[in-house]
Parts: C-alpha cells; sequence; structure tokens
C-alpha cells in the first residue's frame, strides 16, 4: 500500500523520535547543547557550552542506533548498509548535522549530531563572555566596515561557526539594507537576517566548488562560504580578489599563520601550482580561536601584510595600545611564515 506523502513523512518524523530517545532529545532540546554524540560501546555523550563534555550515563543499543542511522537515510533519500555505511546530511527533525556510521567501518554503530546554533551571539556578548577583548570588538567592526575579507581559524569545536555567526550579524547590521549576501555550506549553520540574501548548500551534482563558481553569477556583495575545506578555496580567494571584498569564511588550523598555508594547499586540491600571492592578497585579516581550561577564547589577531618569496607570509598581529585614553590597536610583532 502506497501511503500519501506527508504520511509517510509523519510516520518516518515519528519513528525517528522514537529511535532517538529521551535522553538524545532532551539534550537536542537544551538550547546549551552543542554535540550529541554516541560511541561503540553505546554510551552517550553530550557537550554543552555549560558544562563542556559529559557522558549523560545512558546507552543506546546497536539495534536501536543502527535503525536510527536507517531511518535517517530513508529520510534522507538514501540508504546505508555494510557496503555503503556512512550517512551524513542535515537531520530531518531540525536541520541539525548527522553523521551516522556502521560496521565494518566502526566496530559498532556511532553517531554525531551537531546542533544550529539556536541564537546569535553579538560581538559585545563575546566581550561579556571574555572570549574577545573590547579592541578587539573595535578592530572587527572596522574590517566588517572597510569591507576586509576575514578568516576565522580554529580546531573542532572551537567556537569558529559561532564567531562567524556574530560576525555575519555585524555585517549585516553595519552595511548597507540592500547588500547581497551569497552563503554556501555543506550543512545550514550560519544565520543571516539580510534581506537580500541567498543561502546555498551542497548536495549531490553541487559541492562548494560548483556553488562557488556558481556564486558569481548571482551577483553578491559578500561573499561568505561556511567552511573552506577542499579546492573551493580557488574560487573563493580568487572571487575576494576580482571585486568581490568583504568576505568571510572559517577554516581549520591551529595558528593564524597554519590558516594561510592551508588556504594555499586546499588551493593546490584543484590542481594547479601554490599560490601563496593570491593568499596574501585576497585575505585581510585571521582570527584564531580556540578552546581551553577556561572556554573558548581569541588566541590571535593577524592582519595579512603580504607575500615575499624569501621571507613567506608577512603576519602583523595586533594587540592594544597601552594607554588609559585609547583601545585603538596598535600593530607589532611583524612575522612571516
Amino acid at each position: 500500500m502506497n501511503l500519501p506523502h506527508r504520511e509517510r513523512e509523519r510516520r518516518l518524523r515519528e519513528k525517528l523520535e522514537r529511535e532517538l530517545g529521551p535522553v538524545v532529545l532532551a539534550a537536542l532540546g537544551d538550547a546549551d547543547t552543542t554535540e550529541v554524540m554516541l560511541n561503540p560501546d553505546g554510551g552517550l555523550w553530550v557537550e554543552s557550552q555549560r558544562d563542556g563534555m559529559c557522558d549523560t550515563g545512558a546507552q543506546m543499543g546497536g539495534a536501536q542506533a543502527e535503525n536510527l542511522i536507517g531511518t535517517v537515510a530513508s529520510m534522507l533519500g538514501t540508504v546505508v548498509h555494510a557496503g555503503s555505511p556512512i550517512v551524513e546530511g542535515e537531520l530531518p527533525l531540525d536541520g541539525h548535522r548527522f553523521e551516522g556510521i556502521l560496521p565494518p567501518v566502526s566496530t559498532a554503530p556511532v553517531f554525531v549530531i551537531r546542533k544550529r546554533p539556536g541564537a546569535i551571539y553579538t560581538l559585545d556578548d563575546y566581550v561579556t563572555a571574555e572570549i574577545v577583548e573590547p579592541w578587539q570588538v573595535g578592530v572587527l567592526r572596522q574590517a566588517v566596515h572597510a569591507r576586509q575579507n576575514l578568516v576565522i581559524a580554529g580546531g573542532t569545536a572551537s567556537g569558529k561557526t559561532t564567531l562567524a555567526n556574530a560576525l555575519l550579524r555585524e555585517m549585516v547590521e553595519l552595511g548597507s539594507s540592500t547588500a547581497r549576501f551569497v552563503i554556501l555550506e555543506d550543512t545550514r549553520e550560519l544565520q543571516c537576517a539580510a534581506r537580500n540574501a541567498v543561502q546555498l548548500h551542497t548536495g549531490d551534482g553541487a559541492d562548494l566548488t560548483r556553488l562557488t563558481r556558481v556564486t558569481m553569477r548571482l551577483r553578491p556583495d559578500r561573499i561568505i562560504v561556511g567552511e573552506v575545506r577542499g579546492a573551493e578555496a580557488l574560487a573563493l580567494l580568487k572571487a575576494w580578489n576580482t571585486g568581490h571584498p568583504g568576505g568571510l569564511t572559517t577554516i581549520h588550523a591551529n595558528s593564524a599563520r597554519a590558516a594561510l598555508m592551508r588556504l594555499d594547499s586546499l588551493v593546490q586540491e584543484a590542481g594547479i601550482a601554490a599560490q601563496p600571492q593570491l593568499v596574501a592578497e585576497a585575505v585581510d585579516l585571521v582570527v584564531f580561536i580556540a578552546r581551553t581550561a577556561e572556554g573558548r577564547r581569541v588566541r590571535e589577531f593577524a592582519k595579512v601584510t603580504g607575500w615575499d618569496p624569501a621571507m613567506g607570509y608577512g603576519l602583523e598581529s595586533l594587540t592594544r595600545v597601552s594607554t588609559e585614553d585609547s583601545d585603538a590597536p596598535s600593530h607589532c610583532a611583524h612575522d612571516h611564515v
């Protein structure tokens, strides 16, 4: 018997909620939760901004987890089994990012659900939380107003996307009310309140490289890429460097200088030689954020000053002027990599 589409979707949604179970659903409903994880031993772990990484003490059986991963795959229009053991995409309940893995890749079913940010923090919120300093907010707002290209670097769960959302909010508030934003992502995590905005995300036949190229035909004023991780880096840097300044992206890297080097290595995935000059010309400011014992903190603020074949990338670390009557930043510690 063929069920109507809406009825089939309703039943799959109810099945998904049963398979997630009360512990996972409660964690997803907690505004502080950032990720929910199932390990091969059946243990459920939750990471939150309030408590960090915590073992819930709850267990999920292998059969339940396998059924859950299969249900997600079905709702995403794909299949998952031993011959195709990985499913990834947006959790059909609410758009959170889902990654599920079955044996033989893992010893037992595992999954990670990364929640979409529920609230957009302002840069002032970052000051209150002592993640950034007031003078750094001034530098960021000046960079947004001047339409500089910004790269946020950091490790896994360092807070790159949350900071990107805060900067995106500043771009909307400080810019023209008619500015056109084109936002590209693998999974919808960025939130944009601009009236003139287009948000695209990858899918079959449309990876980030293709979307970045398509973006040039969409009349963007600002090009935002949720995370650059492959050959799309070349198209993005070219776009930023040829009449589309004021962009923003995030990248996995362990320092500001490592971010520039990784961008260059990603450019080479497009099948061309290294382009350090292009990287230096396109990127204006690199912000490195990290997880620490005290919480997330911005560790580096670096202005890109150029590229020298003998010296490498030129970086100027920005620090606060040590005066009582000025919050303006000063440039110091000129470095090359």
